[in-house]
Order: C-alpha cells, then structure tokens, then sequence
C-alpha cells in the first residue's frame, strides 16, 4: 500500500530515521525510485571493523548504498552483488570494492587497498576521485545470483564517470537500457545519538517503459529528473533530516506515494564450518603449509573482519 508524503513530520512514515529503504512513485507519472538511510547497525558498522583510509571507506559506504537500492527491488531470495575493479593488480590504489545485499535486508561489503599505491596518490590529491582511486579503465559489475538451482547473471560494463553515482547510472543506461539517476553519499559525521559515525545513503530514479496507456514516458521522467538532480550529497545522510522529508522537498509539488520501508542490517555469512570447508577444498598437502607455529591454520574473513581458528586435525 503506498502512503502520500505530506510536509507534516508527525505523518512521516520514515521519521523512524536509518537502516531502512524504501520504494516511491511520483504521482500519476510513469516515474518510481526508491530512498536508502544506511546508520550505526549497518554502515557505521561495517566500516568501523577495518582501518580503511576515510576516502576508501567513503567509496564503499556509497556501495553499500547503492546495492541496497537496486537489490531491494529483487522479486525473488537471492542476492546481488555489486563490484567495481581496477583494470589488474597494482594499477590502482584501490583494487576492488565490493557490496552484497540479501533479498532479506541483509548488505556486507569490504575493500581490496595497495596502501603504498593509495600513499602516493593522497600525497599528490587529497580528494581523489573514483578514476584516480581505480587507476583509469577498470570494471563495474552486477551479478543477480538466485541460488544454486539457477544460473547466475551478470552485467559488466568499463568503470566511467568521475563518481560511483555516475559509474551506476551508465551500467543501467548501457547494461540495462533503463534511463536512471542515482545519487549515493558517504560521510563520518555527528549523530543525533551524540556520537560520530559512518553514515550512508542513496536515491535511484528510473522511468518505466511507456505503452499505449501511459505513451512516451520520457518527457515525465526528464521533469522528475531535474527536480532529482537538486538533491544534495548531505540530505542522503543527514541524522536530522529524514527520508521521507527528502523525498517531500524533491517531489512535492508533483505528489510522491511511499511505499513500506524494508528495515536493512549487516550480517555476514562466514562461520567456522564453512571455513572448515573451504580449506578441505584445498586438499590435505596446502592445508598442512598453511599451519602457523603453534599448530593452527588461521583464517580472516574479509567481509567482517572476523578470525577463525582452525586445528589441522577438524579438517580430517
């Protein structure tokens, strides 16, 4: 059931603040988007398990935007994967960054970094931008996976655009052949808990095929998409500032309906039996060199950071 967004705060139903998305629809109009608020239990949480440089950490926050975006309008359980690499190992500072979301509301992330590579490009510009942190050329991926019982599909296109924003909107553009606008921000900021923290957000505006009901969608989604071109880095994540309300300034003087938010967590899928498993793979003779001196074989996820400790003799 969509609800119409009204400039009264009380009737707002994203007053409730973060980890949540949410699809919209401009009123009459063959326009629908949908509005990301990523807080402490998922951005803030993610990032502040590794030690990434702040623009690093910048870079996958959006990420983490972005594939909550797109992933929340799966029809299905499964996942997306959302992924931007450098052109090969050592071009670029930043190597990888990666973003998953779980059609259940769940997203984890992490970053690949040459830190020697990532020095030297802070020294000469503090502010780098995704083609400087990416080294030029490079890939932008999404994979939709279903699950073991169907095929996994995969878009790629080159990793263009001065921004993460610009790099999405062209894979939809040139992958998907779906007009779309997207804004994602990532900022470290003072939370109306007191405290700072990572906070992350996105908005994605997609025009829906004209038929001969509706007729050509184009002219209504280019109107929406000069009112969503003012919409400011600092409102995707502003603690003081809600979604809903965002989505009123933008859009209501055309009318915007909300649709029932989805809450968002982080949840990682790594557990000591996997890993169990994934070293059996190896075979017994590249488990045994991977055995540290005081007898145990020690695996990190990278996604969350965490430390197993696996004993030769569990793998048997």
């Amino acid at each position: 059931m969509a609800e119409e967004l009204v400039a009264d705060p009380d009737a707002d139903p994203l007053a409730a603040g973060d980890d949540l998305v949410a699809a919209f629809a401009i009123e009459g109009e063959p326009v629908r988007g949908r509005i990301a608020r990523l807080g402490s239990a998922t951005a803030d949480e993610i990032l502040s398990r590794h030690a990434y440089h702040p623009r690093v950490a910048e870079i996958l926050g959006e990420m983490l935007a972005l594939a909550t975006l797109v992933g929340s309008s799966l029809k299905f359980d499964g996942k997306l994967i959302v992924q931007a690499q450098s052109a090969g190992a050592g071009i670029g500072a930043v190597e990888f960054v990666v973003a998953e979301y779980r059609t259940r509301g769940a997203v984890r992330g992490y970053a690949r970094v040459n830190e020697a590579t990532l020095a030297r490009l802070l020294a000469e510009d503090a502010e780098p931008d995704l083609q400087a942190l990416f080294g030029g050329g490079g890939t932008f991926i999404m994979t939709i996976d279903q699950g073991p019982d169907m095929d996994r599909y995969q878009g790629t296109v080159a990793l263009e655009g001065a921004s993460l924003a610009e790099a999405a909107s062209l894979y939809f553009s040139q992958s998907e052949q779906v007009p779309t606008r997207i804004h994602v921000a990532c900022r470290r900021m003072d939370s109306n808990s007191g405290r700072s923290e990572w906070r992350a957000g996105g908005a994605l505006l997609q025009q829906i095929a004209g038929d001969s009901a509706r007729g050509d969608a184009s002219a209504a989604f280019e109107h929406a998409a000069i009112l969503f071109e003012t919409l400011d880095a600092d409102e995707l994540v502003n603690p003081y500032l809600s979604a809903g309300m965002v989505l009123f300034r933008l859009f209501h003087e055309d009318g915007v309906r909300l649709f029932e938010a989805q809450p968002v967590e982080t949840a990682c899928t790594c557990s000591l039996e996997k890993i169990r498993e994934l070293l059996r793979s190896f075979g017994p003779e590249a488990a045994a060199e991977m055995v540290e001196a005081d007898g145990l074989i020690r695996v990190r996820c990278e996604y969350c950071n965490r430390s197993f400790d696996v004993r030769p003799a569990d793998l048997a």
